[in-house]
């Protein structure tokens, strides 16, 4: 279930610039929106999560900011425009329509670090609609998306859309979220499943927590693909993202459509 929100921003007193790594905050303004008006479900997406062969999943995405106008500025985005926008989806059941809508609805928050940040009013929030989902589909990443590999040390050496090992490790990931979601193992053993990416991926170097002693760096890549999986996944892949680490803003995905320019 998909949620796009218009938020206003107070520019006043100089808070106009948020750090160019934005998806950690963006992350914990979910959580404390959520602890505020809903303690039970916090704890949940907190601590519990769903969990399916030791794995934990947050089963929630969100897009990278929409800002009409900007200008970057070091390691800062100067905000010129008035308002955002973002968008925000869940998976779990208990997210719906009236019970996102109403705990987030004209929420003021703090948006950035110690260093920037922005005074954010809800201005709007509507719930979108999913598109009409198929077997297989042309899909837009709308953050990037993060597929992992261990070392042998243990590490995640992140890896891109067009690796090899990209497509089985996507469609691992989301049987993992369907048993984390249904409860049970994905009931097709052998299904139709594919993987082709369709531009040049664009990587992009992501600090989170960033200035912290918990700093960490995560690689993802933004592209257009094209996916072939029974409906049933396809839904998680739009609801919960593609990849890894979506509750940090990854992984989320849009319907795109090639627009055929006629020639004159």
């Amino acid at each position: 279930m998909r949620f796009k929100l218009i938020i206003n921003i107070d520019k006043s007193k100089g808070r106009d610039k948020l750090p160019i790594n934005y998806q950690y905050e963006c992350s914990a303004v979910i959580y404390k929106i959520l602890s505020n008006s809903n303690e039970k479900f916090s704890q949940w997406l907190h601590d519990n999560g769903y969990n399916a062969d030791k794995k934990l999943f947050k089963l929630f995405t969100f897009s990278r900011l929409k800002i009409p106008q900007y200008r970057i500025i070091n390691e800062y985005i100067r905000i010129l425009s008035d308002h955002i926008e973002w968008q925000i989806s869940f998976i779990p059941e208990i997210s719906t329509r009236e019970f996102i809508q109403g705990i987030f609805r004209e929420q003021e928050f703090e948006l950035g670090n110690r260093n920037a940040r922005i005074k954010c009013r809800i201005q709007n929030i509507e719930m979108l609609p999913p598109p009409e989902f198929k077997e297989t589909m042309t899909l837009k990443t709308l953050s990037p998306i993060c597929l992992t590999l261990k070392r042998d040390n243990g590490s995640d050496e992140y890896i891109s859309p067009t690796h090899p090992m990209a497509m089985p490790i996507i469609k691992q990931n989301l049987l993992d979220k369907y048993k984390a979601f249904q409860g049970k193992d994905f009931p097709d053993h052998d299904f139709a499943f594919d993987f082709k990416v369709i531009n040049e991926p664009r990587s992009s170097l992501i600090t989170i927590k960033a200035d912290t002693p918990q700093e960490s760096k995560i690689r993802g890549f933004s592209c257009q693909f094209q996916l072939t999986a029974p409906i049933e996944l396809m839904k998680i892949a739009y609801d919960g993202g593609v990849g890894s680490k979506n509750s940090l803003g990854f992984g989320m995905v849009r319907e795109w459509e090639k627009i055929n320019i006629k020639k004159k």
